[in-house]
């Protein structure tokens, strides 16, 4: 199971990169192993400023469909629209390609919330 340590990650299983205000956003490996093959990503939240524990969107699978939710508040400023012919991108590359909206973050985003990577891998077993 990869969980790199020098990102952030959530309860609900997304990762967090950030890097100044930008905060880069995905699911992590240990979740798309468990969806299994994802078929579609949606995300039509570019351009709106959500609140962290909000839900930006879907991430279906063969099988089911699981909603995405927003680690920290921000405005969603950038979709990777490779997902949209490539959603197996998740599967194949978490923590790259696979990666699904880039976030400009509200000053004073609460980051507290956030587990590093030993604390995820606690959570996870």
């Amino acid at each position: 199971m990869n969980i790199p340590s020098e990102l952030k990650y959530t309860s609900d299983h997304e990762w967090i990169r950030i890097e100044g205000n930008i905060a880069t956003i995905g699911i992590t490996d240990f979740a798309q192993g468990e969806l299994g093959d994802i078929v579609f990503v949606d995300i039509n939240t570019v351009g709106q400023t959500l609140n962290g524990g909000d839900i930006f969107g879907t991430v279906e699978a063969v099988k089911t469909v699981s909603d995405l939710f927003l680690p920290i508040g921000g405005t969603i400023t950038e979709l990777n629209a490779g997902l949209e012919s490539a959603p197996e991108a998740v599967n194949q590359d978490p923590y790259g390609a696979g990666w699904m909206v880039k976030v400009t973050m509200t000053d004073g985003a609460d980051l507290s919330g956030l587990l590093d990577a030993a604390a995820y891998q606690a959570l996870i077993g």
